[in-house]
């Protein structure tokens, strides 16, 4: 299990499964018995009552998510510029903290889902998630692409992370596809190394469409131990190779 009681969830980029990978996260842990809040701070490209990703994520993992966003912008950009042009004032890296203190005084685990990559601005002084998870004093979980490209975003996120004197807790890929390539079957060994951390667990492609029942049931077997699941990353590797 995690020993953290705050993980903070980036990516790589945006549109690949950081979402799903926090629900899968959230569903490990109630599944548990352990009591999990998600964290939003900045939801871009939703209008005012559209769901959003925390909703995502209550509908995937069930009864037993507290859900939390800090900002809303309609447009689907960088947290600062879509609240740069809606007139609203930005998330900022101390929002993020007194908020998950609160969260993390009445909950088990609390998850803290980014926009997009790691240095994707919060607000017009170039703050980003970075800056909140050090204020945390808080883990980083990587969310990556599977297949071609996903190395040089990965080495580069994982770098930013050091750099600012960030723990990086490991990989997890957001989509594995049913029929992995060349490119893909690599990236399992070649992903820790180029992280210089562990490759923690890999979620199916379109595991969001799976019924709710099913999705809370099979995610354990998509995350390793480190992260509340049963999924074993050599195993992983001689199945798919």
């Amino acid at each position: 299990m995690m020993s953290s009681q705050v993980l903070v969830v980036t990516g790589t980029g945006t549109e690949i499964g950081k979402t799903v990978t926090t629900a899968a996260l959230a569903a490990v842990a109630v599944r548990a018995g352990r009591s999990v809040a998600v964290l939003k701070p900045a939801q871009t490209g939703v209008a005012p009552g559209e769901p959003g990703d925390v909703d995502e994520v209550m509908r995937l993992a069930g009864a037993g998510v507290t859900p939390m966003e800090l900002g809303r912008f309609p447009e689907p950009l960088a947290p600062g510029t879509a609240a740069a042009r809606a007139g609203i004032e930005p998330v900022r890296p101390g929002q993020v903290a007194e908020a998950v203190a609160k969260l993390a005084a009445s909950h088990d685990l609390v998850l803290v889902e980014g926009a997009g990559g790691l240095l994707v601005h919060f607000d017009a002084e170039g703050s980003t998630l970075a800056d909140a998870a050090r204020l945390l004093d808080a883990p980083v979980l990587v969310v990556a692409q599977a297949g071609l490209g996903t190395l040089n975003s990965v080495q580069l996120t994982a770098e930013a992370l050091r750099s600012r004197g960030l723990v990086q807790r490991g990989v997890v890929i957001g989509s594995w596809p049913d029929h992995p390539g060349l490119a893909e079957r690599c990236n399992i060994t070649d992903l820790p190394r180029v992280a210089e951390a562990p490759l923690l667990g890999a979620v199916p492609e379109g595991a969001a469409s799976l019924p709710e029942p099913v999705f809370r049931e099979q995610a354990p077997g998509w995350l390793g131990p480190e992260l509340g699941g049963v999924w074993e990353g050599g195993e992983f590797a001689r199945r798919v190779g």
